[in-house]
């Protein structure tokens, strides 16, 4: 880690210092690791145990970080193909592709765009926003 310290203002340079200083006294206090780490060996294998039930210890292979590699994605085929440039397609995951989504709100559905052949359609049918979803329930005159 490399601090700019140039581009730092007064405020910015005390914080620094006062958290250089403290860091520096814990350090200082510290007993040293490999001392420590004898100590809870001993007393582990005077109560019966050995180090290795309570922690993970491998003295001589540093720490392995797990990483996390991107799952690859499959290529899914495609489901929906603009006739008018049979280059446009979508595989139905995913945000709709503009050209669709123009299409859907001119009034087409998407279902008018599937490819023969490759299955039900994906797309979901247009949203509830704006729509009244909350229906009166009986109860009204003559029942």
């Amino acid at each position: 880690m490399k601090i700019d310290i140039e581009s730092l203002s007064l405020r910015e340079l005390n914080s620094l210092l006062a958290a250089a200083e403290q860091r520096k006294k814990l350090l200082g206090t510290r007993r040293p690791l490999a001392v420590v780490r004898k100590e809870l060996t001993a007393f582990a294998v005077s109560q019966g145990y050995a180090i290795e039930e309570f922690v993970e210890f491998h003295p001589a292979s540093p720490v392995a970080k797990h990483s996390r590699r991107p799952r690859k994605r499959l290529k899914v085929p495609a489901k929906y193909r603009d006739p008018n440039n049979k280059r446009n397609t979508w595989s139905g995951r995913g945000r709709m592709p503009r050209w669709l989504a123009d299409r859907t709100k001119r009034g087409q559905s998407a279902t008018d765009f599937l490819i023969p052949g490759l299955g039900q359609p994906t797309a979901k049918k247009s949203g509830t926003i704006g729509r009244k979803s909350v229906f009166k329930q009986g109860g009204g005159p003559g029942t």
